[in-house]
Formats: C-alpha cells, structure tokens, sequence
C-alpha cells in the first residue's frame, strides 16, 4: 500500500497526500453516461482515465468498490429543467420504446469500452432501477426543509441552502453572481428561484417514462440520480467521485447540495476531473461536421482521418497526455503515437527472448523503478511513466542487439515491473478487439471459403471437408446454401 500517492482534489485546488476512509479500501465512484446515442471519444478518454486510476489503486493493493452509473432517464436537454428528456426524445423520433434506446446504446457503450480493454466497474446501477431510492432520498430532502414541491415536481432550494452552507464552492461559483447572470424565467417555470434544481418532475401527458411518486407521476432529476446510487452502494461519505470537467457545474455541485443538506458532511473526500478532448484543434461539434466516433477511428470509415487506427493506439495515445489537460487528436499525433505503441510493444515481447549475461552494465533497475511508481504517485502522471518506460525500451532494445548487458536478476526484475505498468496498470497489451482485426479475420475466412468452393468444383472432396472440420473445431461453422456458404459462430 503506496503512503505517497497523491491525487488533484477540484475541491480544494490542490494536489493532496491520498488516504482512503477506511485502510486498505476505496469508494470510487464516476458518471456514467446518458444512453441516447453512441458514446463518444471524449466520454471514452474520462473512462480511460478512470480505468488508470481504478487499476493502479487495485497494483498497490487497495480494494475498490467502483461504482459507474447508466443515466436512462431525467437527463433533460440542455442540462436544464425545461425541455425534453433526451432518451424520450430519442425513443419518438425513432418510433421505438425508450428501453429499445437505452438497450441499443448501453450495448454500444459497453463493446467501445471493451475494445479499449477496460476492467468493468464492480458495480453498473441505472437511474430506472433505483426509483425507490431516488423517492426516498427526495423525502429526506424535504424533511430537512431544503426542497419545496409545486405543482407535482419537487426543487431544490438552492438559496436557503446556501445560507447555511456554500453552493458552488466545486466549481468557484458565486451564488450571487449567479442570481445576476440567471435570465428571469417568471411565466416560464413554477420555481422559487432560478438557481433551484429539479428533484422530481411532473410528467406531461405526452412524456413516455414516468413513475408514480408521493407528488404525482413523473421521473427523477437528472442530478439526484448520483447522489441516491452512490450513498446507496459507497455511504455518506466515500473517496473518489470522477468524472469529466463538464459536469463539475452545474451535476457535482448539486450532487454536493443535495447530499450535504439531508447528511450535514461533504459526500465526497476527492472530487477527480478528466478534462476535454479536441479534433484537429477544435471543440468536437457534430453541427459543425468535427466529429468523430471511436468505431468510426477504428473502422476508416470516415472523413477526417486517412487510415484506421486500433484501440489500443488510440488509448496510448490518451495515456500520452495527463488526464487533466487539454488533448487533441489529430491524423499526425495518432500516427506518432502508433509508431511508439509498436515500439514499446515489440520490447515488451523482447523481454521473454534476452539472454542475460553475468552483470548488468548501463541499467540501474532500483531508480528506473522508482521513477516509474514516483510518475504514478504524482496524481498518475501517465507520460512521465510512458517516458520512463521507453527508456526502458532503449535498454532493452540496446540489450537485443548486444550493445549492453542485464544480469538474470536483473532481467526478471525488470521483466516483472515492465509487463506490469504495461499490462496491468495502462492497460495496453491485452483483450484488445477492433473493427479492424475482425475485418482482416474476415477477409480470410473468404478466402478460404473460395478455397473450399474451388475444391468442391474440382471434387477435391478431402481438402474443402479438412477446411471446414477446422474451422468448426474453433467455432466457425460454414453452412452450404444453394447459392453462397453463410458463416455461422458457435
């Protein structure tokens, strides 16, 4: 267990010693996305950090509950409470249930995120299943005299709260400049004030999704969600809440309201920030055409970048870049970034061939270690661990060609340390799976269909049955139609 890992808390601004509430156990939990449509590059890059973050905790010996919601329902548009709950507005412009959605684009999010070979959070709760807890958590609210109900919804009194506590203390926000810089919405919405958050709204006869509550039919707010699933699965107060830099106001700043005014104690100890991603030096934007989907980087088929690019490029790329700044991808840093993969891959599998001599030379394992766990423990600063690696790389690559010399004691050392930054804790080298590979494995299987037709038409009876015994010993399965062999997976 590390004693110097310390981590960015957007709390306090500040980098601070970690230590976790209870020894040896950690509480992390992180926004989830809203199931309405495919996940994009920049949620993938805060799931990637998360996924560094969740793995290193595991390497140091921790025990991690991770809890990573899936918002499918209440997230209204514009992040405001008037409009349209975005799976609703899905749903009737596709003429489809709104769980058809939410289960199309759940899918979608948990295959991108395997192809980018991230471990699954020990815990997936969905807004829709805990509409009890939501109740529950709202009854408390009011109890406490925070929240006020109207015309069957529930809101949030954010001014009375923020006479005995402090609204926008996360993000730097002033109450009183926001009462200054709110349009007046009087005619527009039954709320008090119009700093006031929605906990339950009241369902208009054309909305879809709606629960029977103690204040009518509706559904939840958007932001209620994460505080109810969190306390439910990590308690009153746990270690670390993530997620991207766009929802530090207003969804964590009322996260925080709404959980201080019913338990009087700040819900979180470390508020974790992963900021945005750029393309080609601009915000993503699918109104403006600079956009881009993970399949999409993966496949080729698009008009931005000239080749594909798989998964795990795309990660190492992420990795290259601090998690709190600002990165951009672009065709030329994606094809630097697949040079390096390869180049720290290929000394990755060099590893198992060296032959080690009687002394090492050049290579001083203890402080190329340190510096490793040191850039790890600096708020897992991962390229300074990546840079430290390739010197590693050069070692080992020097080691290869026999320019320099690692004793056996040496090389196990080393061989263990490296294949865990790489494997283990980045995550880089593994259950990888791309549109790209499975596009190649493709390409072979009608190949070698072709070569089975051939030899049925020259009743070369032996060799087509040899080809498809093999291949239904690794569960492809080839069917002959009267026209065309269909593939079929066992």
């Amino acid at each position: 267990m590390s004693s110097s890992l310390t981590i960015y808390n957007s709390l306090s601004g500040k980098t601070e010693l970690f230590k976790s509430i209870s020894p040896n156990k950690v509480g992390m939990y992180v926004c989830g996305p809203t199931v309405y449509n495919n996940v994009h590059l920049g949620n993938c890059r805060t799931f990637i950090s998360f996924d560094l973050i969740y793995r290193y905790l595991i390497h140091l010996g921790y025990k991690v509950r991770y809890v990573r919601n899936i918002t499918d329902v209440g997230h209204l548009e514009y992040d405001e409470d008037q409009g349209e709950d975005r799976i609703s507005k899905k749903a009737r412009s596709e003429s489809i249930e709104p769980m058809e959605v939410v289960q199309k684009y759940t899918i979608d999010f948990h295959k991108t995120l395997s192809k980018f070979n991230l471990f699954p959070p020990s815990i997936e709760p969905t807004a829709t299943g805990h509409i009890i807890d939501q109740i529950e958590f709202i009854k408390k609210i009011i109890d406490a005299g925070y929240a006020y109900e109207i015309n069957n919804s529930v809101y949030f009194d954010v001014l009375k709260f923020n006479k005995k506590h402090k609204y926008g203390k996360l993000s730097g926000r002033n109450i009183e400049d926001l009462i200054h810089n709110t349009r007046d919405l009087d005619g527009v919405s039954d709320k008090k004030n119009p700093q006031d958050f929605a906990l339950w709204k009241k369902a208009e006869l054309i909305h879809i999704m709606k629960w029977p509550s103690p204040w009518g039919e509706g559904f939840p707010g958007w932001h209620l969600e994460c505080s109810a699933m969190s306390s439910k699965y990590l308690g009153d107060k746990f270690d670390i809440h993530g997620g991207g830099m766009d929802l530090k106001f207003p969804h964590h700043e009322c996260e925080i309201a709404q959980s201080e005014s019913i338990n009087k104690v700040s819900p979180v100890k470390y508020w974790v920030h992963a900021n945005m991603l750029t393309l080609n030096g601009k915000k993503m934007s699918k109104s403006t055409g600079n956009n881009i989907l993970p399949g999409e980087i993966f496949s080729g088929k698009n008009k931005i970048f000239k080749k594909p690019f798989k998964p795990e490029v795309v990660k190492f790329f992420i990795m290259q870049a601090h998690y709190r700044s600002v990165l951009d991808i672009s065709e030329d840093a994606l094809n630097a970034s697949e040079k390096g993969y390869n180049k720290l891959i290929s000394a990755l599998k060099l590893l198992d061939n060296i032959n080690p001599s009687k002394k090492d030379t050049s290579f001083n394992f203890d402080d190329w270690n340190k510096k490793c766990y040191s850039a790890l423990n600096d708020d897992f600063n991962s390229p300074v661990l990546i840079a430290n690696l390739f010197d590693a790389v050069k070692f080992i690559n020097s080691v290869n060609n026999n320019l320099d010399n690692i004793s056996a004691a040496t090389l196990i050392k080393l061989k263990t340390s490296f294949k865990a930054f790489v494997n283990d804790i980045l995550g880089l080298y593994g259950n990888f799976s791309s549109s790209y590979d499975e596009k190649k494995l493709k390409d072979i299987l009608n190949i070698l269909i072709e070569l089975r037709s051939s030899s049925r038409k020259n009743k070369d009876f032996e060799t087509s049955d040899k080809i498809r015994n093999e291949l239904n010993k690794i569960g492809i399965k080839l069917e002959d139609n009267t026209d065309e062999t269909e593939i079929r997976l066992n």
